[in-house]
């Protein structure tokens, strides 16, 4: 047994059990300025009850819950909260964790800080252009980068590539 199996067995069991993990971790959204900014309001009007959990208020999707894990078409994830393309299906892969994972993004598209919770110290994964957030870094992916872009499908949308 692993730490991700630990911690996907917890995470599981709390979210089972009503909590969410968002609630177990720091709140806010990741300092800076955006490209992008809407009030509160905007937000809420703009995106369904869970990606505003997810994007604006650093939530967790249940883990298997989104269809983007299994999605294994070409094309582009751009943030659900701006539409900024942030990874390439090339880059993705099946981590086993329940989440849609990348070896990498798409330069210049994401954001990073460090996320201090009950959890421990993580580093989180935003958008560069509406800071919304993602998901999380680990460094435990597969070569070439070594890293696991763990992000919710719900801060997510695909877009297939068009044949021509």
């Amino acid at each position: 047994m692993n730490r991700r199996s630990i911690l996907l067995g917890g995470a599981a069991v709390l979210v089972g059990g009503g909590a969410t993990i968002s609630s177990l971790m720091s709140p806010g959204n990741a300092a800076g300025t955006f490209e992008i900014t809407r009030t509160d309001a905007e937000w809420r009007r703009l995106l369904t009850a869970a990606q505003y959990n997810v994007l604006r208020k650093q939530g967790t999707e249940r883990p298997g819950s989104s269809a983007l894990d299994h999605e294994g078409r070409a094309g582009q994830f751009a943030c659900a909260g701006c539409d900024l393309p942030v990874y390439r299906s090339a880059d993705k892969f099946d981590s086993g964790t329940g989440w849609p994972s990348f070896t990498r993004p798409i330069a210049g598209a994401i954001g990073t800080s460090e996320d201090r919770g009950w959890l421990g110290t993580r580093t989180e994964v935003h958008c560069r252009r509406c800071g919304g957030h993602l998901g999380h870094v680990f460094n435990d992916g597969p070569k070439p980068t070594g890293l696991r872009y763990c992000m919710n499908g719900v801060a997510l949308k695909f877009m297939p590539t068009q044949a021509s």
